[in-house]
């Protein structure tokens, strides 16, 4: 039996942007489906953005997620009775989504700081290729160039 296509969803664009890429950012930071308390956040860390650089807050959003999207991750793979961490190649969505997810992790480890100003903190070091999510993102590298020699086992 043949199993049914799964949809992607459409994701409407934010409202003040009118961006797709900060709309799906605004749902990472969601919790319990409080929508309108985390287009607050973000929202505000653009605005904190927009005060502390004087350059657009979109751009520099953006360049963010550009600089923390990895190319390669690792991936288990049982051969034999071992696992293998194998390295792959890292396509669209899935880099998308890590970058997202890294910059807000990076974000919420942050101590004694409303989140609007940790997030956006993270994004402006992010997009200079410093802080804690672009960290992340050399340790992933790093991890997948160290297990090239696996590579032969990808699936």
């Amino acid at each position: 039996m043949a199993r049914k296509k799964i949809e992607k969803r459409q994701i409407e664009p934010d409202l003040i942007y009118n961006n797709i890429l900060v709309s799906k950012f605004i749902n990472k930071v969601m919790k319990r489906g409080k929508k309108s308390v985390a287009r607050k956040i973000v929202y505000q860390a653009f605005e904190e953005i927009k005060n502390k650089t004087k350059k657009e807050p979109l751009e520099i959003f953006e360049k963010a997620i550009q600089n923390t999207s990895p190319l390669v991750e690792v991936k288990s793979k049982r051969v034999g009775g071992a696992t293998y961490q194998v390295p792959r190649e890292v396509k669209g969505n899935r880099k998308q989504a890590l970058a997202m997810r890294w910059i807000l992790d990076a974000a919420k480890s942050k101590k004694g700081k409303p989140m609007r100003e940790k997030l956006a903190e993270e994004l402006m070091e992010a997009a200079e290729n410093k802080g804690a999510a672009i960290k992340k993102k050399e340790n992933t590298h790093r991890m997948a160039e160290a297990n090239r020699a696996f590579a032969h086992f990808r699936f």
